[in-house]
């Protein structure tokens, strides 16, 4: 009974910090993951101890990591995997020697042992998969270069456990049997991987068909689970990665007729216990190293990241890596990770790395994981200046000469590019002003012609002709921005009629409050073409869906002009907005009373857009 209560006590606090220190970090913009690991510290040996047993719980937390794994292979069908085996197996053996023979190097300037210097330095070449994965998938960034290279450079390493874990007997002091051990595990960490691929791509399929025959959901969700244990516990039997005997099983089920359920069973799981990972690793940090030799762990935290990074930065400039996706791609990869704990642990058994050293490693692995969040913020709010002045300095260039057309468009994203499209299939020219400086590379080799720039600033817009101009066409994303340019318009160039876009309701009325005329909310009529084409799948005529769809445009503008004056007044904008509401759906009713019924016509929309 007291072995129940304190596995409930443990289940209670880890909770409970989750559930206060997370919303806690979002709200300081800080992400997800340094709230877990703060909660962690908070809760661990050297914050309050109310959790003294690290270890334990991050071996059951690791499962997060195998199962987010196992995931991604569910995303990556075989042919897709294999199409990036150059990226895999080049630019990870790149990045992982690439650090290691760096570290390694370094640390034997200072005098480090052999032996000890190449545990270190693999340890530390090695990258956390979870908090990489993690947050390219928060920041929606898996699908993009420095995301794939991520994906490929984590994928590697796990494969590269298998020598680096076959290695580690061989550098043990006195040990006269080891090299056969290491070889004979080898040997049969390969069967278990043939094993699984082959065994994999004949029984799973079948197995999984059998199973969702029984039309037992809980079941399913029982087998799913067992797949991924199964398949982490036969690789965690030759010493492998958990993770990358997860990630080979959901590769081989990434064309399964299962995948969509297979994800949606697992993905609670994950979440979850990828935020106990992350709080086992904060609980895990060892303060009393870290105090006790503070000067040199922050000479290894700061050394090994600056050396990752040099490396890190030479690959982005071969890769390529975008400019505006490097300080992602540097600082993900740039951090220890969970496998060096493996390491360092499994060398510390072996006799190679004294329990001292292996302990000041470790901290310094767990600082760089906690660092990692808190560098993406600063590079988030400092970079893009950077590119800005990178731009400005000559790549690409600003306008050089005064332009002559009729039309400027500023701001030349998803939105403005229509624009531009539709002026330039009617033999229009337009002077386009961007001040994203890697989409202008992007356009220019699609044949725009456009320039970078700031279109807030008054000595551009006049370089770019608004003093001639009668449209300015104003598709800036930022609303702060839109503002400020539709002011300068305004004031400057009286002659030019705005044609502006918003973001939303706010957006649209401060734009006319500015005395704007022609402002289009960007999502109302894509909206309404898609509620036109459901009414008509319900049994509408197509002109009557139509004309329903125009009579809700035209309700919508009417509703959304009379709560311009009062957008300062909460209580106001609510009041007008219900007794729109309740006028237009006391219109509808009528006149489907008059049609003589129909589908039901209720309106429903946010008061505030």
């Amino acid at each position: 009974m007291e072995h129940g209560n304190g596995w409930l006590n443990a289940t209670l606090v880890y909770l409970a910090a989750a559930v206060l220190a997370v919303p806690l970090a979002r709200l300081a913009g800080l992400g997800s993951i340094i709230g877990y690991l703060a909660a962690g510290i908070a809760i661990g040996p050297f914050g309050l101890a109310l959790v003294t047993d690290a270890q334990t719980m991050l071996h059951v937390a690791e499962f997060g990591v195998v199962l987010m794994l196992f995931l991604v292979g569910l995303e990556l069908e075989p042919r897709r995997l294999w199409s990036l085996r150059r990226p895999i197996f080049g630019w990870g053996s790149a990045q992982l020697f690439g650090s290691a023979l760096l570290i390694g190097g370094v640390a034997l300037a200072f005098g480090v042992e052999g032996r000890m210097a190449l545990v270190a330095a693999l340890a530390l070449a090695m990258s956390s998969t979870a908090i990489g994965l993690s947050v390219l998938n928060e920041r929606n960034l898996m699908t993009t270069g420095a995301g794939q290279t991520v994906l490929s450079v984590a994928l590697f390493q796990d494969i590269a456990a298998i020598p680096i874990l076959a290695l580690l007997p061989l550098l043990a002091l006195g040990s006269t049997g080891s090299a056969g051990g290491g070889w004979s595990g080898a040997l049969q960490a390969v069967a278990v991987v043939a094993g699984i691929v082959f065994g994999g791509r004949l029984l799973l399929r079948p197995a999984l068909r059998w199973i969702a025959g029984s039309k037992t959901p809980e079941i399913f969700t029982a087998a799913s689970l067992l797949l991924v244990v199964a398949t982490a516990a036969l690789m965690q039997s030759v010493g492998l990665s958990m993770a990358l005997g997860a990630f080979l099983a959901g590769v081989l089920l990434a064309e399964s007729e299962y995948r969509r359920e297979l994800e949606t069973d697992l993905e609670p799981f994950k979440g979850l216990l990828l935020g106990l990972f992350f709080i086992a690793v904060g609980m895990g940090i060892d303060f009393a190293v870290v105090l006790e030799h503070p000067a040199i762990v922050a000479a290894v935290v700061a050394g090994f990241l600056a050396v990752k990074a040099l490396v890190l930065g030479l690959m982005a400039r071969f890769i390529p890596v975008p400019l505006a996706e490097r300080p992602v791609f540097v600082i993900l990869l740039a951090q220890g990770g969970e496998f060096g704990f493996v390491v360092l642990q499994t060398a510390q058994g072996a006799g190679v790395i004294a329990g001292t050293a292996s302990s000041l490693l470790v901290a310094a692995i767990a600082l760089s994981m906690l660092l990692t969040p808190v560098l993406l913020v600063l590079a988030d709010r400092y970079w893009p200046a950077h590119i800005a002045r990178h731009a400005a300095a000559g790549r690409p260039p600003e306008l050089a000469e005064p332009q002559q057309a009729p039309i400027i468009i500023a701001g030349f994203g998803r939105y403005g590019q229509i624009v531009g499209r539709l002026l330039a299939a009617n033999g229009m020219t337009a002077t386009v002003l961007e001040h994203n400086a890697e989409h202008i590379e992007s356009l220019r080799r699609f044949g725009w012609k456009a320039f970078y720039g700031d279109a807030t600033r008054l000595d551009l817009l006049r370089m770019a002709g608004a003093a001639q101009a009668s449209v300015f066409v104003l598709a800036i994303d930022d609303v702060e921005q839109s503002v400020e340019c539709a002011t300068l318009v305004r004031e400057h160039f009286p002659q030019c009629t705005l044609v502006a876009r918003a973001r939303n309701a706010v957006h649209y009325a401060r734009l006319r409050q500015l005395g704007l005329v022609y402002v289009e909310r960007e999502t109302l009529d894509s909206s309404l073409m898609s509620g036109r084409r459901v009414l008509e799948l319900t049994g509408m005529r197509p002109h009557e869906a139509r004309s329903q769809a125009m009579k809700f445009r035209r309700h919508s503008i009417d509703l959304l002009e009379e709560m311009v004056p009062h957008f300062a007044d909460e209580g106001r904008l609510i009041a007008i907005a219900r007794q729109g509401r309740q006028q237009f759906e006391q219109t509808w009713a009528r006149e489907r009373e008059q049609r003589g019924g129909g589908a039901r016509g209720a309106w429903h929309t946010s008061e505030r857009d």
